[in-house]
């Protein structure tokens, strides 16, 4: 008996250390909290994330099927990598009075190691809402709830899921280090209002790739203090564009630097790749930002610098701009414009553009009446290779 006492010993003194050499996750289904398909879930939800952070490696699980949800704060520092596993849909309140006056439906909040994947979709419930959207005239308007926020995520990844008509910004990403974003698809109609597919700001190393965006406003957008953001394969489309900006709005901005848009398509949008700085703006500066191997598919203002951003006529001063823009590229950027005016470089006259770099350019214009041409203001760029239109036909 003694001999197989120690042999049983020994085979479970194995299994444990082969469970702790797995780290074998711990699964948390919404449906063991009451979650159920058509019902709501916050509730369900939120008890299941409490759980999962207490633990040391967890995966909250959110299985096929339509779910409501409100809004829902999940929150860390949890106890190990935890992962939010949504194969589902989630569906929004329709009725912004139902997020109590918050700026955002579903947030992930100081976390280390999180992984959002599944194939999910996040259906913000916009169209509603998106009537009530009074930003074109009043600049101090309110903004309504973004979809999905990622404040002060570290080391993490998001991949493989879907937002779909947000009320305002499909992803906002603040506060965040070394974060992922992958294979997700964000989609609003092209005439819906500040609906951003995916806006960055404060936050440093931030890789986006194969995202496929079409919404109302811009694809991927890049606010103040952010460094370090590589944008690979993004198609984009309908949209305003991949912008880096608005800059230069608020009080004491910080950097922006190390910007890269490598490879991707954009297609009929109102705007290409583009920086873009108010007029009697603060100081500040964006430097390091370089966008090559894209191509433009009836695309209008394809390259766009624009340092006297005014929508709607809301700017008290027309005194330049403050913002110094530097050490920017564009290269090997090909397609159609469906503006005549392909490249607009329009520079602040208080700080003129630096080291811009414009390689290989080769955009046809789809109207009638000629070819395109291009302006350059406060700026004298570096040309070389192909220059499709000719670089600063027009020079101010």
């Amino acid at each position: 008996m003694g001999m197989r006492k120690m042999n049983l010993s020994i085979v479970t003194i194995s299994l444990l250390l082969f469970l702790a050499s797995t780290n074998a996750v711990q699964v948390f289904d919404i449906k063991s909290y009451g979650g159920q398909p058509n019902g709501d879930i916050t509730q369900a939800l939120t008890k299941a994330w409490t759980a999962a952070c207490a633990v040391a490696g967890s995966k909250v699980v959110i299985s096929t099927g339509t779910y409501k949800l409100g809004l829902v704060t999940l929150l860390g520092p949890c106890k190990g990598a935890i992962e939010f596993n949504l194969q589902g849909t989630l569906v929004a309140p329709s009725d912004v009075a139902s997020f109590k006056g918050k700026d955002f439906w579903v947030s992930f909040q100081h976390i280390d190691s999180l992984t959002v994947s599944g194939g999910g979709v996040f259906d913000g419930k916009g169209q509603t809402a998106w009537q009530k959207n009074n930003c074109d005239h009043d600049s101090d308007c309110k903004m309504l709830p973004t979809s999905i926020r990622f404040d002060f995520v570290t080391n993490s990844i998001v991949s493989d899921i879907q937002s779909k008509d947000s009320k305002a910004f499909h992803i906002n990403v603040y506060g965040c280090k070394s974060l992922q974003i992958q294979d997700v698809t964000i989609t609003a109609p092209g005439n819906s209002p500040n609906t951003d597919g995916i806006h960055i700001g404060h936050s440093s190393s931030i890789t986006i790739s194969n995202a496929k965006v079409g919404t109302g406003d811009d694809c991927i957008s890049i606010g103040d203090g952010t460094q370090g953001v590589t944008i690979n394969q993004v198609t984009c489309g309908p949209g305003h564009g991949i912008s880096v900006g608005s800059l230069g709005k608020y009080e004491n901005e910080q950097p922006v630097s190390g910007i890269r848009v490598i490879g991707g398509t954009l297609s009929s949008t109102t705007n290409g790749v583009r920086i873009k700085t108010w007029p009697a703006s603060t100081p500040g500066t964006a430097s390091d930002i370089h966008f090559e191997n894209i191509v433009m598919n009836n695309v209008a203002n394809p390259i766009l610098i624009d340092q006297g951003y005014c929508p709607n006529g809301q700017c008290s001063s027309k005194s330049p701009s403050k913002v110094k823009i530097s050490n920017v590229s564009f290269k090997n950027i090909r397609g159609t414009s469906s503006t005549k005016e392909a490249m607009k470089l329009i520079c602040s006259s208080g700080v003129p553009c630096q080291q811009v770099v414009v390689a290989n350019i080769d955009l046809a214009y789809k109207g009638a009446g000629g070819s395109t041409t291009s302006t350059c203001v406060n700026v004298k760029p570096a040309v070389s290779g192909k220059q499709n239109p000719p670089a600063c036909t027009t020079k101010q």
